[in-house]
């Protein structure tokens, strides 16, 4: 029987490491992905697979897609695809940073890796800026719900859509706000973690109130903040049964629907983004099947 990867539902870890890869040759990907399906348990390392690479395959995954252009956007919404996306999840960066060479070897000529980031869990779940992240996530069968897919079939039942994006922050610009400008940003007090009832329309809760949209966008966060050298910002990271509720809250911030754009657009910007497929498991490892593997 088919289950979700563990990982997807699971609390936030300590640390964790993204990996993504293009992939150099669609024919010998089955073969590699079969090496990949042993390092795989979906709760230590978590696997999406890209639009591209399903296409690749002549193996179209059901919600499986680009991200939409959005006519009328206000900011630019940059879509990077890759192949493949492995989440490396734990608490010691150097074991996440073997498990990604075990990974990376597992792959060799077939998927090369061309992006890594490593990312911490900040205080209490908190972004670099200092707010809570991942308030008000669905949990226990709302999370289940939001986040999974089912009535689907065999081999894609247990599955999830994966939606990442990695934003860079200018800390120093964000910083340079009064206090209660930096709420009104985020609409909510950085204090106490309450929404502010007289927050502008652009602030950033009232952007993504998930409730606010028909229907409800519902999607369980994963975020994590990133930082190398001197740069830092969150990989955004969000499951959901489908990409619906993602694009729909990006269309809306971005202000394709009324001008308005979110307001963590003038101290932050994506670097890039794509949606990517997470096969259930079967027997504890990747359920290839949908993919004719």
């Amino acid at each position: 029987m088919s289950t979700p990867q563990p990982g997807i539902l699971a609390p936030i870890p300590a640390a964790s490491r993204h990996l993504f890869f293009h992939v150099n040759a669609c024919h010998d990907a089955p073969r590699a992905l079969q090496a990949l399906r042993g390092l795989v348990d979906g709760f230590a390392v978590v696997v999406g697979i890209g639009a591209e690479l399903a296409a690749g395959l002549d193996a179209p995954i059901p919600g499986l897609r680009p991200f939409p252009s959005l006519p009328g956007a206000r900011v630019p919404i940059p879509y990077v695809p890759y192949a493949l996306w492995c989440w490396l999840r734990g608490s010691d960066r150097g074991e996440l940073f073997h498990t990604g060479r075990e990974i990376e070897n597992a792959l060799a000529g077939v998927f090369t890796l061309e992006l890594a980031i490593d990312c911490f869990c900040h205080r209490d779940s908190r972004d670099l800026t200092g707010y809570e992240d991942g308030t008000e996530n669905p949990v226990d069968e709302a999370a289940l719900a939001a986040a999974i897919v089912s009535h689907e079939g065999d081999g894609l039942d247990g599955g999830s859509f994966a939606s990442v994006q990695q934003w860079l922050h200018d800390i120093e610009r964000f910083q340079r706000l009064s206090p209660g400008e930096q709420d009104d940003t985020v609409g909510r007090s950085r204090i106490d973690n309450e929404e502010l009832e007289d927050a502008p329309d652009s602030a950033h809760v009232k952007r993504t109130a998930q409730e606010d949209f028909d229907p409800p966008a519902f999607m369980v966060r994963r975020s994590m903040p990133w930082t190398a050298e001197r740069r830092g910002g969150l990989v955004f990271l969000a499951f959901g049964h489908s990409p619906d509720a993602f694009e729909a809250v990006l269309r809306r911030m971005s202000g394709a629907e009324d001008g308005i754009h979110d307001a963590l657009f003038n101290f932050t910007r994506p670097l890039n983004g794509a949606h990517y497929w997470c096969p259930p498991l079967l027997d504890g490892r990747p359920d290839w099947r949908a993919l004719g593997i």
